[in-house]
């Protein structure tokens, strides 16, 4: 019995969430009420309430299951990986399997208008960047922990996963600004921006030979 009352609550979640990206996409998110997705499921508000604390929250609820299939895919890349081949390793994984949890719950082109919706929407915008701060705390901890590395006294995991996280952030946003708002479509501008990552910081982006020469030392006398 106990498994069925857990199936039943999920099926209640899944179509608060999905009536939820129905109405944020068609009417949009301002206009739409925590009363509005509660009929639209047929279920009552106090029910709604069960199961999140407000419109803000049911509208990351497929964003949360995505950021988790990320983690759980980074915590399973092999120890020998370096740092960034492990994170962009585990994107990859976590995009093989993030089609079919989504479709799960919501149509795969509601998804992704609803991921065009929050980029494009500075209220939701604002709370992606704070969730995406949380995040990134979180995987920083998951790298220290791979290299055997203390967090708080080794600056490379926050550095390595900022320059990561910002990558893919970037790659989103022109993702949403774009034409093709496809689980694919995404997919390609994500592996293009983390493939430029690291000539974008370690490379040089000028021939030699246009490079200014090294400027000469000035040494200054004191008097």
């Amino acid at each position: 019995m106990a498994g069925l009352r857990e199936r039943k609550k999920q099926r209640t979640r899944d179509a608060l969430v999905r009536a939820a990206n129905e109405l944020f996409v068609s009417r949009g998110y301002e206009r739409t009420t925590v009363d509005d997705i509660a009929a639209a499921a047929d279920v009552s508000q106090r029910t709604f309430f069960r199961y999140f604390a407000g419109k803000e929250e049911v509208a990351f609820a497929i964003d949360v299951m995505i950021q988790e299939l990320f983690v759980e895919s980074l915590k399973a890349r092999p120890p020998h990986e370096r740092p960034i081949t492990a994170l962009r390793n585990a994107v990859e994984d976590s995009w093989n399997s993030v089609g079919e949890a989504v479709a799960r719950i919501v149509p795969l082109d509601l998804h992704m208008r609803m991921w065009h919706l929050i980029e494009t929407t500075p209220a939701l915008t604002a709370v992606q960047m704070r969730n995406a701060m949380d995040m990134e705390h979180r995987l920083a901890l998951i790298i220290a922990e791979r290299e055997g590395l203390d967090v708080r006294a080794d600056p490379r995991p926050q550095v390595l996963v900022a320059s990561f996280s910002a990558t893919m952030r970037t790659a989103m946003q022109s993702w949403g600004q774009g034409q093709d708002l496809t689980v694919q479509g995404a997919r390609e501008g994500a592996r293009g921006y983390l493939e430029a990552l690291s000539p974008a910081l370690f490379d040089a982006w000028r021939p030699a030979a246009e490079e200014a020469p090294p400027r000469q030392r000035c040494v200054r006398r004191w008097t």
